[in-house]
């Protein structure tokens, strides 16, 4: 297919209170809209970007604004890469510019050593796009169908039960995280490595997060579910790279063993930067990578350091990308699952459509999706009206859990509709 007219655009939306991980916070989230055209066709994506999550770095050293600007500089970029390009399949495409587009990342941001994953998540909209593009070219109008033969291996489930995982960030309180169980969400996710005196000082983070899972776990460790193996509650650690070593890791690990709670830890995720190679087999439990699986062979090298699965991101790292990730993963045995970058409904179902096919995590019963955006838009029931199928049973969660009735499978959640909203931001 080759590609006749390329545009861009975006929206901010802002977050009902500032959001906290990695140590830094965030007031908003821009939203990036990609709409590619053949002779035919068009096709039009979205994506979220997080310059927090994907580079910390380049979010310390700019404002929040000016961080988001050269993300949207890079999708733009890219974009003009495809004007007037013939284009086999948008798995082949990634291949052929990621280098040069990082490369150009790196200029603009000033960082030689820059993360590849900043520059996935600007290509997400652009990814999008040229799947939907891609499955219109060629008469698809399902998500499996639509994924190359040689990719659907991991893929082979059609659960009709997905778990929403919600996020609790630094800020979230103890009786909102009582709320969110009441609801029916049984699979927390606790953001740890917070900086409370905004010092850098890793003790007290460390205490910190003593003192957080403390709470959490002496308040809600009897509720019971009918999702896990063990009929209790599990809970899922995000560090996001924030620990210095192993030593204060484990520190962190015994402290939850004496509280009786290691045997409910399913995830401990990205515990260290990602320059930090050690090898952290000898953990008694889960650790999986995020933002260091940047890649597929990333991916291999995390296995080889005895991480025991990753963490899945459509959403964030691109479908074209995710796809190489989950084969590599698979292929080494590693468990993994679908993690969220507070996104909004329409991305939602890009990671459903994986997770629903996907095994579920050891311990767990159904699959589990983190989406987090309810708890974080400031509107996010506008943001809901502007789904495909905003009314569909499958768009939103019920008690906790996503109900993927034969309607959604049919649809591919709305992944290839588009709301008029969106379509008029972004096809002139």
């Amino acid at each position: 297919m080759r590609i006749k007219k390329v545009n861009l655009n975006f929206d901010m939306e802002p977050f009902k209170m500032p959001l906290g991980f990695k140590g830094g916070y965030l007031s908003e989230a821009w939203q990036t809209f990609v709409c590619l055209e053949t002779e035919d066709n068009y096709g039009i994506g979205a994506g979220t970007q997080s310059v927090l999550w994907s580079d910390a770095a380049v979010f310390t050293s700019h404002s929040q604004a000016g961080g988001n600007g050269l993300m949207l500089n890079i999708t733009e970029y890219a974009s003009r890469l495809l004007k007037d390009r013939e284009i086999d399949n948008p798995m082949v495409l990634q291949e052929e510019i990621l280098g040069e587009v990082h490369s150009y990342a790196k200029k603009i941001t000033g960082r030689g050593n820059l993360r590849k994953t900043f520059t996935l998540n600007a290509l997400v909209a652009l990814d999008n796009a040229l799947w939907v593009l891609y499955a219109k070219e060629r008469g698809i109008s399902d998500f499996f169908e639509m994924i190359p033969v040689e990719y659907r291996k991991p893929l082979k489930y059609r659960h009709p039960l997905v778990a929403c995982i919600p996020l609790m960030s630094y800020g979230v309180p103890i009786d909102d995280i009582g709320k969110a169980i009441g609801e029916g969400f049984f699979t927390l996710k606790i953001k740890i490595g917070s900086d409370p005196d905004k010092d850098g000082d890793q003790e007290k983070m460390l205490k910190w997060d003593m003192e957080r899972i403390r709470v959490i776990h002496e308040r809600f460790g009897s509720v019971p579910t009918e999702y896990t193996e063990n009929g209790k509650l599990p809970y899922y650690f995000d560090a996001n790279g924030r620990y210095d070593s192993k030593e204060r890791l484990m520190r962190l690990v015994d402290f939850i063993d004496r509280l009786g709670a290691l045997e409910r830890v399913i995830v401990m995720e990205e515990p260290f930067p990602e320059d930090l190679e050690v090898d952290v087999s000898d953990f008694p439990v889960r650790i999986v990578a995020d933002e260091s699986a940047h890649t597929q062979e990333d991916t291999l090298k995390r296995c080889q350091m005895g991480y025991k699965g990753v963490a899945l991101k459509p959403i964030a790292k691109t479908l074209s990308m995710t796809l190489k990730i989950l084969n590599e993963a698979e292929r080494n045995g590693m468990d993994y699952f679908c993690a969220d970058l507070t996104v909004i409904p329409p991305l939602v179902e890009w990671n459903k459509n994986v997770a629903c096919r996907l095994k579920p995590l050891p311990g767990l019963k159904i699959p589990v999706v983190e989406s987090n955006g309810h708890q974080h838009y400031r509107d996010w029931e506008k943001l809901v009206s502007r789904h495909p199928f905003p009314e569909a049973e499958w768009t939103s969660p019920i008690k906790g859990i996503f109900r993927l009735n034969e309607d959604f499978y049919r649809k591919s959640g709305g992944i290839f509709n588009v709301s008029g909203y969106y379509e008029k931001l972004v096809r002139q």
